[in-house]
């Protein structure tokens, strides 16, 4: 295969220098025939710290439909023990306007927001990084297609030469047929 130099020239129309890292990359998995495509998502669980990872699992059950209905379960069962016993005991641990579940409702979501907003970043993280990968594949798919159409472009320019070539003889055959017949009509 030509060298990176001459490819890029080729195909992008640009010096390989001239190149940011990630075309490079490309042009060099194209030219050395090497898949570029990739697990992304393994590849960015497996990179993922410890705190990445609980941050993710927090947020994908602070966002799901148990927690919320855990979450209301708690909220009633709070309002109704405090509630009956302040009905049948005339004190209760929280009593309206339940003051301390507000407490705890202000640190859960204290908490918790930032924990989201961390995942939320690493999704963007993500996001960009498939984006980033996206881009090299289409990429090389590209450049592949242009090198397949040089490929085509050279065979067919081949196969006319050969059919110019065999025409060629067809019209030196034939001449000379006719003028063997001319020479044997005339004899």
């Amino acid at each position: 295969m030509k060298n990176y130099e001459d490819l890029a020239t080729d195909l992008l129309g640009v010096p390989y220098d001239t190149l940011d890292e990630r075309s490079q990359n490309v042009l060099r998995q194209t030219a050395g025939r090497q898949p570029i495509a990739k697990n992304t998502a393994q590849t960015q669980d497996d990179q993922a710290t410890r705190g990445e990872r609980a941050a993710d699992a927090v947020a994908r059950f602070g966002g799901s439909w148990t927690f919320i209905g855990l979450f209301a379960a708690v909220m009633i069962s709070w309002i109704t023990l405090n509630s009956v016993m302040l009905a049948n005991y005339g004190k209760s641990f929280d009593p309206y306007p339940y003051i301390l579940l507000n407490l705890v409702l202000s640190m859960l979501a204290a908490i918790q927001a930032p924990i989201m907003l961390m995942s939320q970043n690493r999704q963007s993280q993500k996001d960009r990084y498939n984006a980033e990968h996206d881009y090299e594949v289409n990429l090389k798919a590209e450049l592949e297609i242009m090198l397949l159409h040089k490929k085509i472009d050279g065979l067919r320019e081949q196969q006319w030469e050969e059919l110019l070539a065999i025409q060629q003889n067809q019209i030196e055959l034939l001449t000379s047929l006719l003028e063997r017949d001319s020479r044997a009509g005339t004899a």
